[in-house]
Parts: C-alpha cells; structure tokens; sequence
C-alpha cells in the first residue's frame, strides 16, 4: 500500500488550515516551524508538499533538495519569499492565497487613517508616561475632508467604501481604473497623480510594488501636498521613500503618517523613521486578523489537497489551473498569448475599458479559457505587478472596469492559428496579431498593419514618414548609440504616406538615444517594448 503523502507545514497557518489538510487521513501532515535553511534542506527531500507563509525563505536549494516536492503554498497573497523560477525549472507548482486578506488589510488602514487623524497611539503613550497633556493632542475630523486614494484594486476599492461611510470625498488615481468603474465606485478620477496630491487631506496607497511605482511618493511629490497632509501606507515598502518622508515629516509638511510595510523589514534599529514624533509604525500587521489567517490557510489547504489528490491545479502563480493533456496541446499558445499581451500593453494607453481577443483557426478547436487568462497575466502585469497571475488576472481586469471579450473566425484565413488583441480606451484602439509559422510564433501584425517580428526580446516600434532614406537614418542613430538591429520589418500604408517600422533589437536604447530618434520630424512615434 502507497504511503500518503506528506506535507510540512513550516510557519504557522491557522489550526482550520491543518485540520483541513490532514481531515481524512489522505495526507500526512507535519508542523515544524522556525526551521533555519540548513535544517530545512536536510529535511524536505521526504515531502510532496511545503506550507510557508511569510517567515520561510523557499530558496533555490531548499527547492532543489526537495526531490519529492510538487507543491509549494504560500499561506498569503505574495509571493516574494518563494524562488518561482527554480521552482518552475523544477516543475513545482506555486499556490497561493489570493483573496484572503482583503477585508483585514482594508481595515488596518482604516484604523491608521483613525489613529493619525486623532493621534491616538501617542496620546495613549503620554497617559501611559504619567502625563495629561491633552493640547498636544489636538486631531482632525475625517468628516468632510478629502481622502486621496492611490491604487484601486480589491484593498484600495473596500477602503473607499469605508471612508465614504464617514462622510469623506474619496478622490482616486489609477491609471488602469475606468471611468465607469469610479462611477460605480463613488470616487472621483483623476488622470494625473499631481492632481490628487494637491486636493487630498489624506493619501492611503494601495498598488504594487513595480518598477514604475518604486518611491511613487518621493521629496519631489511630498512637496506637492498639501501642507498639513497625513499619510498612510499598508501596500508595499518601497512606494514611499523614507529619508524624503522623514524630512517632511520633520519639517511638519507632512502633518502625521501611518506606515505598515517598509522597504526593510524588520526596520532597522538606526532608522530615522523611529524618532518620529508625528508616526505611527506597525510591524507588518495587514493581514494579521484572526478571520484572515484562518481565510488563507483553509484556501491554501483546499488547493494542495485538489493538486496532490485530484491533478487539479487552482490557485496557482507559475502555471495555467490546467490537467497534464490539455497543457500539452495548448502549451505554446499559452506562452505567445502572455507576451502578446504583455506587448499590446506598452502600446496602449493607459486606461483602457475594452480587451478584445479574437481567436481563428484551429485554436478554435480547444477550450481557450486558459489562453485568455496568458494574455490578461501579460496585459495586466504593469498594471498589477508580479502578484498578477492567471488565476487571479480575471478578477483584477474586473475590478479595473476592463471589458474582456473573445470572438472566433472558423476561417483560418492566411495562417492555420491566430491570436488577434486589441484594446480600446482613451478614444483609441490599438492592436496586434500573432501566429505560428510552423512551431515558431511570429507577430504578424501591429494597429492592423502587417509585419513580421519575433516575440521576445526588445522590441522597437516605430511610426515615420515613407521617404526615401528612412532606414538608413534609423540605422545610423541605433548603430551610433551602440544598438544592433536583430531584425527589421517595413509596412506602410499607401507611397509617401506613414510607414510602420517593427525592429528587432540585441539591446534597449537608452534615454538619450530614444529622444533623438524621436526628435527627428519624420518620426511620429518610438515606443521600446520589452518582452
């Protein structure tokens, strides 16, 4: 008789999630937690399953020692502490928890927006020190002032509700949030973050941490505050940065801020931060309700117990919730679709309400959900960041106000399979298509203007007057910034008219270099997309 098997659970997940996992004796569970790396690479070659939460580190070695292991879930929505890609190599499912801390973590900056508007940690420390010093304690109603919401998603939309609940205009930016969305919403829109930062008593951020939004809030946006202006921060750490906060903070430009995530965690001992009269700092404490762990492990014991016992995958950060065959057949089209998304959206604008996917050809003999989910991950990922994945990507397009449809052509047309997107919004719509030419994807077509590209690497697409020596001047201005064209396809729309040209390149051209091919005048448009 086969052994069941076995899963370590190596940080503490509400009692519900274990019960849940051992219930009926088809797995055999064991909690071990406060393991170091050593202890734990000796240990996990036993196990099929691990259980962390945000305290283990799933290194490269730990995912190589464990040569049983097939699943690794993250007791959470973030996946930071889990190395994805040796796990991927190794063929390890990654699952996480991805609703379960929304009511928690909406609420805890609720109570950061409380406590820094009356001051009520600092005036509970003077009463505590023997004193009564109730002038210094002075706050501010929330009635009637204007919260600024930085980030629109599951968090930020809950905490919307509750500060419109206390009688506060809620003024939002998200540039991926439509206009039908804030309408329905109640919150006001804004294009242009400068714009919320000059009305807003109060800013609460609410979006990932991505390359764009890294110091979102730094010494050059502090200043454009509102003097007087309170902070709160329960995302990430890294959207504000603290030594520009600390001297605001300092300075009493910024009146008060609530900071639940740093960009080091623990925070240092020799942080400026700390001796901050006008701060209030929590240890990471979020999703630290009661009802939010017990949420998270009971949904991360449901999705280990589906793919250890039932082959089915949900919930998962590296893979599509597909069985074994059907990946199979449908595997290359799950990789093209990705990075056709990912390439619409460094074309299109912004704030986009409609993404439409049109599937012709032979695709169509097989159920596309799956392919839909690759694109919207692709499409989504700038907006979201990393904790976007196929599982969850639905659900963030939904709460952006995005219209995702598909449609079909039976008619195979000039390739056997195509993927065609295209995104509306901002009064514009932009598109692009891909096929197979054989076994190799090819972008076949951009804003329906043919063209041949690969799908990877850096990618410049350009839009010029058709003259003669066009191509030749691009080259030139590539090959003097030290840029090697790969390959180059030419469309144009009629003789003398706008000429799309699709490059290929070995490198991505600097700033410098982008801003002189584009101050050229028979140049109308550079955009540098990278896949």
């Amino acid at each position: 008789m086969n052994e069941p098997p076995k899963i370590l659970i190596a940080d503490s997940i509400s009692p519900r999630g274990i019960d849940e996992l051992s219930r009926d004796g088809a797995l055999e569970v064991l909690v071990k937690t406060g393991l170091s790396d050593r202890e734990l690479v000796d240990l996990i070659p036993q196990f099929s399953a691990l259980v962390v939460r945000s305290q283990t580190k799933v290194t490269a070695d730990i995912l190589t020692a464990g040569t049983q292991l097939r699943v690794v879930g993250r007791a959470g929505v973030g996946v930071d502490n889990v190395d994805i890609e040796t796990a991927t190599r190794r063929g390890i499912i990654v699952l996480n928890a991805p609703g379960g801390n929304t009511v928690s973590t909406a609420e805890h900056a609720f109570s950061l927006l409380l406590s820094v508007a009356r001051k009520i940690p600092q005036a509970d420390a003077n009463v505590r020190s023997e004193h009564w010093d109730k002038k210094n304690f002075e706050g501010v109603e929330l009635y009637n002032k204007t919260l600024g919401i930085i980030g629109m998603g599951r968090i930020g939309s809950e905490l919307s509700r509750r500060a419109i609940a206390f009688g506060m205009r809620v003024v939002a930016y998200d540039p991926y949030l439509s206009a039908t969305r804030a309408r329905s919403l109640q919150v006001e829109l804004v294009d242009d973050i400068d714009d919320l930062l000059a009305s807003a008593d109060f800013i609460s951020l609410h979006t990932p941490l991505t390359a764009e939004t890294r110091h979102l809030l730094d010494f050059a946006r502090l200043q454009k505050t509102k003097r007087g202006v309170r902070i709160i921060n329960c995302a990430r750490g890294g959207l504000i940065d603290e030594e520009a906060l600390a001297k605001a903070l300092q300075d009493r430009h910024v009146a008060g801020a609530a900071l639940d995530v740093f960009e080091t965690e623990p925070l240092p001992i020799d942080s400026q931060l700390r001796s901050a009269p006008n701060l209030i700092l929590t240890p990471h404490l979020g999703a630290s309700t009661s009802e939010a762990q017990e949420s998270v492990g009971i949904e991360i014991a449901q999705s280990i117990r589906a793919a250890l016992l039932e082959g089915t995958i949900r919930n998962a950060v590296n893979m599509p919730n597909l069985d074994t065959k059907t990946l199979a057949i449908i595997g290359p089209h799950l990789r093209f679709g990705e990075k056709l998304g990912r390439f619409l959206s460094q074309i299109a604008p912004k704030r986009i309400d409609a993404l439409n996917i049109n599937y012709s050809g032979k695709v169509n003999e097989v159920d596309t959900t799956a392919i839909t989910r690759s694109i919207l991950k692709g499409f989504l990922q700038i907006a979201g960041g990393s904790d976007i994945n196929e599982v969850n990507a639905p659900a963030f397009a939904k709460s952006l106000g995005l219209k995702v449809s598909e449609s079909r052509l039976s008619a195979p047309g000039d390739y056997t399979d195509m993927l065609e997107l295209s995104a509306t919004g901002e009064g514009k719509t932009v598109s692009v298509g891909g096929a197979f030419f054989g076994a190799t994807p090819r972008i076949v077509s951009v804003n329906s203007r043919p063209v041949e590209a690969r799908p990877h690497g850096v990618v410049l697409v350009l839009e010029n007057t058709d003259r003669p020596g066009m191509v030749g001047r691009i080259g030139t201005l590539l090959g003097d910034g030290g840029v090697n064209i790969a390959t180059m396809s030419l469309s144009r729309n009629q003789a003398g008219g706008t000429a799309l040209t699709v490059l290929n390149l070995d490198s991505a051209p600097n700033t410098v270099l982008l801003e002189k091919i584009r101050a050229s005048d028979d140049i109308h448009s550079a955009q540098v997309i990278e896949l």
